[in-house]
């Protein structure tokens, strides 16, 4: 039996998380940084998709999930005055053992894969990052921002989309840029019969309800805008407010409760594409840092799961850590492309305000596609 292999994963959301436990369970020794101090999380909930769910039942944390949040079956078709034109189908495999969709809230998610990642063994050290890396014998000598330097077998760079480590690895790689739409997101309480995901189509914005937890849901609002421009703290609920005019049904409720005490959060898509291999010697970019992808398809966090599943399972056929890397690829880079070239899609028929019947069809076969086994 060999030496212990050791890997630094860098960055603590979702895609490093899920690396150390995964890494873990394969016996690799595990250290994992997060530049924020307090290892906090940004943000309201999150949509999720049945690939997604099948993905944190191998992570094993999907009965926590269906338990503490929401899990169902197909997204429900609105028009603007909320009422119901379609259903799209959200497909998954009997055998795989999940529902077809869910939504969670982000501090949930959190606790739940962190509390993971303690119970693992993995070290854990906040409010450090990556301030330099050199090959050494097979591995890389990584310098850390708190002084530290150590050798490792593998290194994760899970740190998102402005990723440092993918500066030091490709610092000729196209950098984030504007997708043309901003999201608006914030959590109201789910009235009773919203048993289901939601799309109101056909208006100025693309709008999504998603429940949350039995009695939270999440709503979204895509507002196509050229110019990025920063929003006031103050204009925060008054500007939503204006964006969700004239949509009737559960999203009139929201409109008019909406205050300065509501948790209205606003952020523009950025994104980028990076060639293949995201890879270099010993060193693997995974989720956001190789691959972000704009939220249409729902899949950003599913992705980031998959690529530690992936991740682990390559590590553990092999010793040879370049060669586990170059099947991860094999594995990964088309899968991943195709959540990110349909995203990009279905966010340029939303900005053109293409029929809802487009948008969804795009939506329909990707879904599809994804229920696929990895």
């Amino acid at each position: 039996m060999g030496q212990q292999r050791r890997a630094l994963i860098v960055g603590g959301g979702i895609a490093g998380m899920a690396s150390a436990i995964m890494l873990g369970r394969i016996g690799v020794s595990v250290k994992l940084i997060d530049l924020d101090p307090g290892w906090r999380v940004y943000g309201a909930g999150i949509t999720i998709t049945g690939p997604t769910l099948r993905a944190m039942k191998q992570l094993g944390i999907y009965e926590q999930v269906a338990a503490q949040a929401y899990v169902g079956h197909g997204i429900r078709v609105c028009n603007v005055a909320g009422v119901p034109m379609d259903e799209v189908a959200t497909p998954i495999a009997p055998e795989a053992g999940v529902a077809g969709c869910g939504g969670i809230m982000r501090p949930v998610l959190h606790r739940l894969l962190s509390e993971q990642v303690r119970a693992s063994g993995a070290e854990v050290v906040l409010g450090c990052t990556v301030s330099d890396m050199a090959d050494q014998d097979g591995g890389a000598l990584v310098r850390c921002s708190d002084g530290c330097v150590e050798r490792f077998d593998l290194v994760v760079g899970a740190d998102g989309l402005f990723s440092r480590v993918r500066q030091l690895l490709f610092p000729q790689a196209e950098p984030p840029r504007y997708m043309g739409q901003y999201v608006w997101r914030t959590v109201a309480p789910r009235p009773p019969g919203l048993d289901q995901r939601h799309f109101f189509l056909g208006g100025p914005h693309k709008v999504g309800l998603t429940p949350v937890s039995a009695d939270a849901m999440y709503m979204f609002l895509l507002e196509a805008r050229e110019d990025r421009q920063n929003v006031a703290d103050a204009d925060l609920a008054p500007t939503l407010a204006r964006l969700l005019a004239t949509y009737g049904g559960p999203l009139r409720d929201i409109r008019e409760n909406l205050s300065d005490r509501s948790p209205i959060i606003v952020r523009p898509l950025e994104a980028f594409r990076l060639p293949s291999p995201w890879s270099r010697g010993c060193v693997q970019l995974i989720g956001d840092a190789a691959h972000p992808t704009t939220p249409q398809l729902a899949s950003g966090a599913g992705l980031a799961i998959e690529d530690a599943l992936v991740l682990a399972e390559e590590l553990a056929a092999t010793q040879d850590v370049r060669a586990a890397l170059t099947q991860f690829m094999a594995r990964r880079y088309a899968r991943c492309q195709l959540v990110v070239d349909r995203s990009f899609a279905i966010g340029d028929k939303e900005r053109a305000g293409a029929p809802a019947q487009e948008q969804t069809a795009i939506l329909a076969r990707s879904l599809a596609s994804l229920a696929e086994e990895i």
